[in-house]
């Protein structure tokens, strides 16, 4: 390349190294001189411009910024368009980026021509954002300088983006007497805030006393509606392994992996496990919407990236965070709580409590517990932590038994006094109850205890308003419950008798059923008997 100043007269084919004001407008940097241009620059009063003839193998910048860029692509980062000598990368999803930082320091210890900027490793992204930026100082590089950069890439991949997967997550708040109400609230709404902005739910929220016992059968209760990740807002932060909530942890059937961080903020961060499921006893800077140690942990475990230990511990160097001037607000502000469903999509769950287990042997089914939770908790905080926008149950036998059992969870009761009749008067009770502007509904049988949120989200989403499909479970071969009705069957369901609910509608209605694959038999697990309690204490 020849770079320097030419007399316009002789600057066609050149490569002009600034932008250059003509009547008509401008001429761009990096814009090839034409003999029309010549005439411009002349008109307007130019004598000389300055710029770069091209030699032999020579690639323009927008060329080597693209051939630089389109090596460093890979799953899940791609190269847009190079313009003015630069190309730059971006995410395809959401996600953490990984950066090998021994492929760009070799590139960029090449030639001072070439220069490439990432984001820094393990940074969240959205789909679309930039991850990387390649762009050429000159107006143009030897090609055989590209060439020595796409080779350092080699068959390494320079980025890799891990997309987060959608969790479900269950948010325990404790409190003790004389706890002000905005610790709770604002509790909600910065785990919401967190949780969602990663794409994943913020399905089920409980409040419970500060005490061991409570908090562990809260725990308990998470695990059975399906939550794969469980937070804990402490009324008090932990001081030592065998506190309060670490100890309900352990009484819960998990263990502690890490207690504390080197991050600040969030270095009283513990993190603990029952089971495949993470849990995270948040550090006091929670309530804040400044970015701190839960921040990072969360967007690890949602990436699927490895978090024990180890990592926690590696995390000191560059641990001490420091938010932008802009983001000095300590106290995250109280929101209302957003749409749970995607508008169009309005499913409601309704729970049927109403029966009388007549074939218990004298005790009702529903109150007795399956792995440390009633029955009738059971389904309810499964349709709690699912998408539904309202649950509603329908109480009948030993109705304030049941809904004694159900203190404290956001629902709303139906009762229906013709119980005895069977199942079809519980279905009436409970579609009068329902919001008005449901569009359907997943009728929940409270004695499936193993039927999670899960079972019910994949209904949800299955669902389609503008069809109006029935969407019922199926495995092997064999429909199973819960079932989600669109409001078009409303009035049908009204009219039905008996004990067998709207099962004969479905035969009625077969071309409007779809079914959605499930993998475990939840789907026909109930109990009615105590021999099957049994059987399902010990699963």
């Amino acid at each position: 390349m020849i770079f320097g100043e030419f007399p316009v007269a002789d600057a066609e084919g050149l490569l002009l190294a600034h932008s250059l004001r003509i009547a008509e407008g401008s001429l761009k940097k990096g814009r090839r001189v034409t003999r029309a241009d010549i005439q411009a620059l002349q008109a307007a009063g130019y004598r000389s411009v300055h710029g770069a003839r091209l030699d032999a193998g020579d690639l323009a910048e927008d060329a080597a910024a693209a051939a630089v860029a389109a090596a460093l692509q890979g799953e899940g980062i791609v190269a847009r368009r190079a313009y003015t000598g630069r190309c730059n990368l971006h995410a395809t999803r959401r996600g953490l980026v990984t950066v090998d930082a021994g492929i760009i320091d070799r590139i960029n210890a090449i030639d001072e021509a070439v220069t490439v900027a990432t984001l820094a490793p393990l940074s969240a992204v959205r789909a679309g954002a930039v991850v990387a930026t390649v762009k050429i100082i000159p107006l143009a590089v030897s090609g055989e300088v590209i060439g020595r950069c796409i080779g350092a890439v080699g068959q390494g991949a320079a980025f890799g983006l891990h997309p987060f997967a959608e969790k479900r997550a269950a948010l325990i708040v404790t409190e003790q007497p004389g706890d002000p109400e905005r610790n709770y609230a604002t509790a909600v709404t910065s785990s919401r805030r967190r949780v969602e902005g990663l794409g994943s739910h913020l399905g089920l929220v409980q409040r419970c006393a500060h005490r061991r016992e409570d908090v562990a059968r809260a725990l308990r209760e998470s695990l059975a509606a399906g939550c794969d990740l469980v937070m804990i807002s402490g009324a008090t932060v932990p001081k030592d392994r065998a506190d309060t909530i670490p100890a309900a942890i352990v009484a819960a059937g998990g263990e502690i992996i890490h207690f504390g961080m080197p991050v600040e903020p969030g270095n009283m961060l513990l993190l603990g496990r029952i089971g495949d499921v993470p849990v995270l006893i948040l550090p006091g800077c929670a309530r804040s919407r400044r970015t701190n140690g839960l921040d990072w942990v969360l967007q690890r475990l949602l990436a699927g990236l490895a978090m024990g230990s180890a990592e926690i511990k590696g995390m000191g160097v560059g641990g001490l965070i420091r938010s932008a001037p802009e983001a000095e607000e300590d106290t995250e502000a109280v929101e209302p709580a957003p749409p749970r469903v995607a508008a169009g999509r309005r499913v409601a769950a309704l729970v049927l409590v109403a029966g009388s287990s007549r074939r218990m042997a004298g005790s009702n089914k529903l109150l007795q517990p399956v792995a440390g939770v009633p029955m009738v908790r059971r389904a309810a905080n499964a349709a709690l932590a699912s998408r539904a926008i309202a649950v509603v149950a329908v109480t009948g036998f030993a109705a304030e038994e049941v809904k004694a059992a159900l203190v404290g969870l956001d629902i709303e009761f139906a009762h229906n006094p013709e119980h005895e009749s069977g199942m079809a008067s519980s279905l009436r009770a409970g579609l009068r109850a329902l919001p008005a502007d449901t569009d359907a509904v997943v009728v929940v049988l409270g004695d499936m205890p193993m039927v999670s949120a899960a079972h019910i989200d994949r209904l949800i989403a299955a669902f389609d308003p503008q069809r109006g499909n029935i969407v019922v479970p199926m495995k092997d071969g064999r429909r199973g419950n819960p079932i989600l009705w669109p409001r078009g069957f409303f009035d049908e369901m009204q009219q039905v008798q008996g004990d067998v609910g709207a099962r004969g509608l479905l035969q009625r209605h077969a071309e409007r059923v779809d079914t959605v694959p499930c993998d475990d038999d939840a789907i026909f697990a109930d109990v009615d008997t105590p021999e099957a309690l049994r059987e399902m204490e010990a699963r």
